[in-house]
């Protein structure tokens, strides 16, 4: 696999290919052309930053059947998807900020697909050709807003809602890979992708059928059962096989924490 991300230097941005611990600075967003300028930098320097700039956050919901019954939900017979804003990405080792701490907000571990060319009315036999990479994400969500909203726009995209990353890694075969989250180091959610009621390559083919993706766009695939609220303080690891983990932290949003939001 080749593995792909965003990457930060004091206030200097730019993507980059990873090889080892040697980051090759990259001209283009990587989703668009992988061309390297020559400079080459040690991650151990640099701050990890988002990995992809989508102009779509497509995500996709009931698509476990663990979770569907957690949920007290039943199948819909088709994919279910909404969008979530792009402002709501954060990086690795960012800090989830609880918006509402009255209200209910619950992390939901997911496999996320980073789109690498145009497409429109796909055939899930040809889907995967449209595929850059994947990589870890989280979906957090308000579910107090959730219900009494009726739909999933709002309560998903306040910013810091959908920590991804660390990396963008191309070339994986994610048919049956596992996923993982940890809670304050404690297994809350554990499945394989093999388990999605709905593949990759389908939930691509049923989106284009409605919209067209674009370079760099982002579809997060599901969550499994286990899914829990968040707390202030605490600590967020997901995994998706033997990739690096996505680690974030928990905590009330400023504003509300003194009594402004």
């Amino acid at each position: 696999m080749r593995t792909f991300g965003g990457f930060r230097s004091r206030d200097r941005f730019f993507y980059g290919e990873l090889r080892g611990e040697d980051m090759h600075v990259l001209a283009k967003p990587y989703w668009t052309d992988i061309e390297p300028t020559g400079e080459v930098l040690q991650l151990a320097q640099l701050q990890i930053d988002v990995p992809v700039a989508p102009s779509k956050l497509i995500a996709v919901g009931l698509n476990y059947a663990d979770h569907i019954a957690e949920m007290k939900r039943t199948e819909l017979g088709t994919p279910l998807i909404w969008f979530k804003a792009p402002s709501s990405l954060l990086p690795h080792n960012g800090v989830i900020e609880i918006a509402f701490p009255e209200h209910r907000t619950d992390f939901e571990a997911e496999l996320a697909v980073v789109i690498g060319k145009r497409a429109k009315n796909v055939a899930a036999e040809q889907a995967l050709e449209f595929v850059f990479g994947y990589t870890i994400g989280l979906d957090i969500s308000d579910r107090d807003l959730q219900k009494s909203e009726k739909q999933f726009g709002r309560c998903k995209s306040f910013d810091t809602y959908t920590p991804i990353g660390p990396f963008v890694y191309t070339d994986a075969d994610v048919s049956d890979v596992s996923l993982e989250l940890r809670q304050n180091a404690e297994l809350r959610q554990s499945t394989r992708t093999s388990r999605m009621i709905y593949s990759v390559p389908e939930i691509i083919s049923f989106a284009t059928q409605s919209l067209t993706l674009l370079p760099g766009d982002v579809i997060l695939t599901g969550t499994p059962a286990g899914v829990g609220p968040v707390h202030d303080g605490d600590q967020l690891e997901t995994a998706i096989d033997d990739w690096p983990s996505l680690r974030n932290s928990v905590v009330i949003r400023k504003d509300v924490a003194n009594g402004v939001g």
